[in-house]
């Protein structure tokens, strides 16, 4: 077990970048920053995570000069891919537009809406020989990283979400967030014939949010499920991939690759894909879909505010916080 997980998990060069880059964040820190920002590998606190802009520990952007928010996001860039390092920063942009939407709509205005409130978390030694990590959260953005025998790297959980996800004010109105994710599916639901539609479209109302929620454990049976790989046609196929890969390619190149692997290898014809909600895209029509494999799940919800306001996530049954690696780690020590 512990040589198949090397072989897909493998990831030297990401590992190291993150931990140079880790290491360099906490480097320029002050003895009081350091002690807000800095973990310990064992316990709870590195499975904390929510999507709203609840509080949470780790060191505020805000509470960082500017050369320490330069090295807090060259940390986050190290576990994303390009097209996700610029989606992260425009989610974090539309804190001011959402406030400035929730004025103009007289909507409830429950949180602050502030781009400098994300947090930034290293648990463990980077680059040490114990396993280490690294979290970054807040309104809309849960990024979780876990290095194991300093070259086998996991990164799910791994959420981003969107409000507005089409900004309908002020000057950056018609701006899309995340719209890949809505067209791509989209794409392979119009593909679809009648009987297939029958099986994939599983209900007419969308759920509330995205069903595996924030929990520690991504249960494997909270997300629904519809039309299977097998029964699809090989552009149908194609399309499905498509959009599993968009989502695996959130993560850095060296991660997704071992990511897609690790999906192959469990098989693709029992994935399934899933929708709820109108198929017409208008304004209200909530919208909802899951494809969930043997090991893993990607959710997508757009049903708050009028259906602008995307929930997306890509959870792994057993591995979300490296914890498949961290077991056979144990167990290979266990063993010395």
């Amino acid at each position: 077990m512990l040589a198949d997980l090397t072989q897909i998990s493998r990831a030297p060069t990401t590992a190291q970048r993150m931990a140079e880059a880790a290491n360099r964040f906490l480097d320029c820190l002050s003895d009081r920053q350091r002690a807000v920002a800095a973990f310990p590998f064992a316990g709870d606190e590195r499975y904390f995570w929510h999507y709203t802009p609840v509080p949470r520990n780790g060191l505020l952007l805000k509470h960082m000069r500017p050369p320490q928010r330069e090295r807090a996001f060259a940390l986050l860039d190290t576990g994303l891919g390009p097209r996700a390092r610029q989606e992260v920063r425009q989610i974090i942009a539309l804190e001011p537009i959402l406030d400035l939407a929730e004025i103009v709509e007289q909507l409830p205005r429950p949180w602050p809406r502030d781009e400098e409130m994300y947090w930034f978390s290293v648990f463990g030694t980077p680059g040490g020989a114990d396993p280490w990590a690294w979290r970054v959260g807040g309104h809309h953005i849960g990024l979780h990283f876990t290095v194991v025998d300093r070259e086998l790297v996991a990164c799910t959980p791994l959420f981003l979400g969107a409000n507005p996800a089409t900004v309908r004010h002020g000057p950056h109105a018609g701006l899309r967030t995340l719209a890949a994710e809505e067209e791509l599916a989209r794409e392979l639901l119009r593909s679809l014939d009648p009987a297939q539609k029958a099986v994939a479209i599983v209900d007419p109302v969308a759920p509330d949010d995205i069903l595996t929620r924030n929990y520690r454990y991504a249960d494997p049976a909270a997300p629904l499920r519809g039309l299977s790989f097998a029964a699809m046609t090989g552009e149908q196929r194609e399309r499905l991939v498509r959009l599993i890969r968009h989502y695996v390619e959130r993560a850095a190149e060296e991660l997704a690759s071992n990511e897609w692997a690790r999906i192959e290898r469990a098989g693709l014809e029992p994935i399934t894909f899933a929708w709820a909600g109108p198929e017409e895209r208008a304004y209200g029509n909530g919208h909802y879909y899951a494809v969930v494999g043997p090991t893993f799940a990607i959710e997508y919800d757009n049903t708050q505010n009028n259906a602008n306001h995307i929930h997306t996530v890509w959870r792994d049954f057993r591995n979300d916080w490296g914890e498949d690696l961290l077991a056979a780690h144990y167990a290979a020590a266990h063993r010395g």
